[in-house]
């Protein structure tokens, strides 16, 4: 594996920095304080590329591969991790399961319109009662001629109000069964398709997260993923390629969180001196600065398998499990350096701080990425 940036990366992380110094920066502690959902924002990504870059050029997409992708959701969220955790979702769960698993009619006529951005995609998983424990899902899909009729609902579904589309997967056999469950692809508008409640967070809070719900939704079965009962299976898929993206939003976080405090140490003066030069300072600085570059590197390594086709059950779960680690270390850290400025909304630190949590949670907690990695060494 080639450690040194390529051409690719040099000029996509330049280019995100470019458009979050324009787009992002001046407007990102308003859509904080307001939990906006900055749709113009993705539309712009979506000139830019960025809402499609796995996807092939002959469906609209930019054609690229993982490690460029780990580049641009990193450069996103060393700005701001609501902006990184959208394009991510919006790239590794909607259009990436559509890419790997649709028809070549489903992915022609839904790829370009995500890849573009004009329309915004979702992901539909997890429910009020079966988050780690997928397979006990209760939302069910019932045969009735040519459609399948869903009843239930979804919830932390990012981009569930505003997404134009949604890959939602939905049971059709027996509960716990891993083959008992579909894969549905809706658009909106759908009788019987609507948001729900919208999550009131923490952090990442200019990411939409939303309820979905589903009452008597008729969706044709031509607009099945694969094959019936194929849906968990290639979910587990989807989540392997999909916590690479998290591992490399969690990357983000933290250099941007070592960044500030970094800056902050060197510039901030106590007993006419700046506190940098204290070690209880610099041996901080010293332990983030190592913890990035190993999280990095098991980041970097696994888009690398990735893309050159190799399974990534573990590594992925492994990148995932120790950068969303690190980015809570960096991002408390940070605050600690900044003092009593690092818990004040002038700062950048509390925002890193906030942001960080939801990245040892989302797409599989840390404990679950641990059973992954332990059942992969036991098998």
């Amino acid at each position: 594996m080639e450690l040194v940036a390529t051409e690719n990366q040099t000029m996509i992380a330049q280019m995100v920095r470019d458009f979050g110094a324009t787009h992002i920066k001046p407007d990102m502690m308003k859509w904080d304080e307001s939990q906006e959902f900055p749709v113009e924002v993705f539309k712009k990504l979506g000139e830019l590329g960025l809402m499609g870059v796995l996807v092939p050029q002959q469906y609209g997409g930019s054609g690229f591969g993982y490690v460029e992708y780990v580049t641009a959701i990193a450069e996103l969220s060393k700005i701001d991790g609501s902006i990184g955790l959208s394009m991510a979702a919006h790239n590794s769960l909607c259009t990436g399961h559509i890419l790997q698993f649709g028809s070549e009619e489903q992915k022609s006529k839904w790829l370009p319109k995500l890849a573009s951005a004009e329309w915004i995609g979702a992901w539909g998983l997890t429910e009020p009662n079966t988050g780690s424990d997928a397979g006990n899902m209760r939302t069910v899909a019932v045969e009735d001629g040519d459609y399948y009729v869903l009843n239930g609902a979804k919830n932390f579904i990012t981009h569930g109000k505003s997404s134009n589309i949604a890959v939602v997967i939905a049971r059709t056999g027996e509960v716990g069964d891993s083959h008992g469950m579909t894969a549905f692809v809706i658009e909106k508008p759908t009788e019987g398709f609507a948001a729900g409640r919208k999550e009131d967070k923490l952090g990442m809070r200019a990411s939409e997260t939303t309820e979905l719900i589903f009452t008597d939704c008729r969706v044709p079965k031509a607009n099945i993923l694969g094959k019936v009962g194929e849906g968990f299976i290639q979910s587990m898929k989807v989540l392997d390629g999909g916590r690479i993206s998290i591992a490399a939003l969690s990357l983000g976080i933290a250099q941007g969180a070592f960044e500030a405090a970094l800056a902050y140490s060197q510039e901030r003066h106590q007993f006419n001196k700046p506190i940098s030069s204290f070690q209880g300072i610099s041996f901080k600085l010293a332990d983030m600065a190592t913890e990035i570059e190993a999280a990095s590197l098991l980041t970097y390594r696994a888009a690398d398998m990735k893309d050159r086709g190799l399974n990534v059950t573990q590594e992925s779960a492994m990148a995932k499990l120790y950068a969303s680690e690190v980015s809570v270390r960096c991002a408390t850290e940070g605050v600690q350096i900044f003092g009593g400025y690092g818990y004040t909304k002038d700062y950048p630190a509390e925002k890193y701080y906030r942001d960080s949590k939801l990245c040892t949670i989302g797409e599989g907690t840390s404990e679950i990425q641990k059973l992954v990695i332990a059942r992969n060494l036991l098998k």
